[in-house]
């Protein structure tokens, strides 16, 4: 059941990896878009931040999603590795499905709609899946039994 349980985590690194695709041509598309070009930072160095009030809100949704990909999920892949290690049981396995399937909604809402309280409650479902799957991965490690492990 290892993969069972190392299977979201890695639809999860994809989904990221997706999301920073995203990035390209909602940016590109923005600046392509925009009458005067003047108005970029030119300075030496710039950042993706750099654009933040330049191009529309919009254009900047999916790399303020990504950069959520990289902040609790970290906490989710750890998780997911701990309970693998152990032996996950169907429910770990169902918990971590509930949680990226939750962030993919979420991103997908982020990068399209964006309005606060359906992203929160994303969040927030999110969050509560992530919660139980790591007060099991702390309950399948300080409840181990040492005895069962291999000599």
């Amino acid at each position: 059941m290892q993969a069972q349980m190392l299977a979201p985590a890695a639809v999860l690194v994809l989904w990221s990896l997706i999301i920073l695709l995203w990035i390209i041509p909602a940016r590109f598309g923005a600046v392509a878009k925009m009458a005067d070009k003047s108005a970029l930072p030119t300075k030496p160095g710039m950042r993706g931040n750099d654009l933040e009030g330049v191009i529309p809100d919009k254009a900047n949704w999916p790399a303020h999603n990504y950069a959520h990909l990289h902040e609790q999920p970290t906490v989710f892949y750890a998780a997911a590795l701990i309970i693998a290690i152990m032996g996950p049981a169907a429910l770990d396995v169902t918990l971590a499905w509930v949680y990226v399937a939750l962030r993919i909604v979420h991103s997908l809402w982020q990068n399209l709609v964006n309005t606060v309280p359906v992203r929160f409650a994303l969040f927030l479902a999110s969050t509560a899946a992530l919660v139980v799957l790591a007060v099991r991965a702390v309950m399948a490690t300080l409840l181990a039994d040492p005895s069962a492990l291999p000599v």
